[in-house]
């Protein structure tokens, strides 16, 4: 018999052991009758008459199996839910919200659904709109990534490294790197935009997809690229648009094709920073310099775009011209002074200043200073110019002998001081030479130090000035008058004196002699026998008993001898002499008797002090 059961109809038949015979008509439309389950009175069923009715009771349903996509008919929709039968022994509610076209759908349509459970804790079906369509767009998106199909989407909104691209209702992430062939610096310009992708990379177990627009520029570019490169000429000017800017030099987007402008190539003028001449994204025009078809590597200029600036500069700058310029680099040696862009001249520390001696370029100038000068050489071959500070105002030596005349006197001070001599300064660089030789009349000095040091003020007399090569002679023993003329007098041949032993040397003693005079007694002369060590018999402060034996005014030598005295003295004089010296004893005979013997002075002792550099 068939029954009804949630408005299917379902064939049964008797039980083979019912108590009675009689048949069931089953219900019939023409009769009027409905029947139902409720209307039949329980009655038992064998085995094998139940599992019957079981599978026809089971086959009114679909075959279904949960996770997978399946058709359902739109039943009924409310203000939160849409119920779906999909043919299974209940409905499935669906939620409202996850139909975005819910407008354009109505009871009896026909949609696809995602079955994630025929039964949940409450024991109802579980169906997903939404779910079904992420796996309908996610096989789309599959199957474009494994074709290359190029898909539209909209940028939806900014997050770190890239941009959110909506395609066909799923977030795909499009990197900062894949959005142009340009590098991107405002990313909010693209929010909202629809534009085109191919889907780069798929991550499966994420369900996570990554796109990109670049790809599609590299494409579109790849033939221009060929048409650029295939027609590259050395000389070649051509627009570009700035790409990148380095340390080292500038990238240009020739339109596919990059080339780089180093920096040497953006000016003829020294630059510190390539973004002093160009900005990214500027448009600018370049000349092709060379080209490496194999790597693909172009070299381009900016600079050779404009003249060079050294054409025509001998009748720019001819030599005499003032110009102003800026101090772009100092060395040890001297300032370099940018002229204009791509002209430089130096200036030698030579150059800066009449009178000072400049060790360096930073005690007058500074970096970025701006200042005067004047054009010395110039070498257009070698593309060198000299410059010069002091010749802006007068040549103070060429009027300096007016105000040091020679023989003049002056105080100034201890600058320096030097085995030769003694740096004196005049006036603020103004500095003159004192000489060894010419600090005094009676002393021998083996240094300066001996007699004046740095900072004194000191008494000189102007002995020469030579312009050219910019130096003044001093004198300090010319201050007063030359003693050797009254010494001719006082010390001549045959006087007999005293002397005081002020130092020893390997020939003999020096000593002071009255007026202060220095005098030489050779080892010859101390004593009536050898003397084998000075030093033993002989020490400073000594008074020795003295007779002149030679007087030279020119070379200022005065040379004495003990023997010559004793030999015009007194036996007690020879006595308490080699007393006191501890010498073999002698008898005024034997000393008369002593012959005279040539008398040799040692040249640096008694002859005038080598100039130095400074005075030849």
């Amino acid at each position: 018999m068939e029954v009804e059961h949630n408005g299917s109809i379902v064939q049964t038949t008797p039980t083979p052991n019912s108590p009675t015979d009689s048949k069931i008509n089953p219900p019939t439309k023409s009769n009027g009758y409905k029947f139902s389950l409720a209307n039949i009175e329980e009655r038992e069923y064998s085995e094998q008459e139940y599992k019957e009715l079981a599978k026809l009771y089971d086959n009114t349903f679909s075959n279904i199996k949960e996770a997978q996509i399946i058709k359902g008919k739109i039943v009924a929709i409310n203000d939160s839910s849409v119920a779906i039968d999909i043919g299974f022994k209940s409905e499935g509610l669906v939620p409202i919200t996850e139909f975005p076209n819910i407008d354009e759908l109505s009871p009896g349509d026909e949609i696809e659904v995602f079955l994630e459970s025929v039964e949940n804790k409450d024991g109802q079906l579980v169906l997903s709109r939404k779910r079904a369509d992420f796996i309908r767009t996610w096989e789309r998106i599959v199957k474009a990534y494994e074709t290359g199909e190029v898909l539209q989407g909209k940028i939806a909104r900014r997050i770190k490294g890239g941009l959110v691209v909506d395609l066909m209702g799923l977030d795909a992430f499009l990197p900062g790197s894949q959005i142009d062939i340009k590098p991107v610096r405002d990313f909010d310009q693209f929010i909202g935009k629809t534009m085109e992708f191919k889907v780069a990379k798929i991550n499966h177990p994420n369900e996570n997809v990554v796109v990109s627009h670049k790809v599609l520029i590299e494409a579109e570019m790849q033939e221009q690229r060929s048409a650029i490169l295939g027609s590259l000429e050395k000389g070649q000017v051509l627009e570009g648009t700035v790409k990148a800017i380095t340390d080292f030099g500038v990238f240009v987007d020739l339109g596919g094709v990059d080339g780089l402008i180093h920096i040497t190539d953006l000016s003829w003028g020294r630059i510190n920073h390539p973004s002093e001449i160009v900005k990214l994204d500027q448009t600018i025009n370049v000349v092709v310099i060379d080209f490496d078809e194999a790597k693909k590597r172009i070299s381009l200029g900016l600079k050779q775009l404009q003249p060079h600036p050294w054409e025509n500069i001998e009748t720019k700058y001819p030599v005499d011209t003032k110009v102003t310029g800026k101090v772009v680099s100092l060395a040890d040696y001297g300032a370099f002074i940018e002229i204009e862009k791509g002209i430089e001249g130096l200036i030698h520390i030579s150059e800066m200043s009449w009178t000072q001696h400049i060790k360096h370029p930073s005690q007058i100038v500074s970096m970025g200073q701006m200042l005067d000068a004047v054009i010395l050489s110039l070498d257009k071959e070698n593309k060198k110019i000299s410059l010069g500070m002091k010749q802006l105002e007068p040549d103070p030596w060429l009027t300096l002998l007016q105000k040091y005349p020679i023989d003049s006197k002056h105080v100034g001070t201890v600058r320096n001081l030097t085995n030769f001599g003694v740096f004196v300064e005049l006036e603020e660089g103004v500095d003159g030479l004192v000489h060894i030789s010419d600090l005094s009349w009676t002393k021998k000095i083996r240094h300066p130090g001996e007699v004046v040091k740095k900072g004194e003020r000191m008494d000189v007399t102007i002995l020469g000035v030579d312009v050219e090569q910019r130096r003044i002679s001093l004198g300090h023993k010319q201050v007063k008058d030359n003693p050797w003329d009254s010494f001719a007098e006082m010390y001549k041949v045959g006087t007999e004196t005293n002397g005081k032993i002020v130092r020893i040397i390997e020939k003999g003693v020096i000593v002071e002699l009255p007026l202060g005079v220095d005098g030489f007694v050779p080892v010859s002369q101390l004593a009536m026998t050898q003397v084998k060590n000075i030093a033993d018999q002989f020490h400073i402060s000594d008074e020795l008993p003295l007779r002149v034996v030679e007087f030279d005014k020119e070379s200022k030598k005065i040379v004495l001898s003990v023997v010559e005295y004793l030999k015009h003295t007194e036996q007690k004089a020879i006595d308490e002499y080699v007393g006191k010296h501890k010498l073999p004893p002698m008898t005024l005979k034997e000393v008369v008797e002593i012959p005279t013997k040539p008398i040799e002075v040692p040249p640096e002792e008694f002859s005038d002090t080598p100039t130095s550099d400074f005075m030849i």
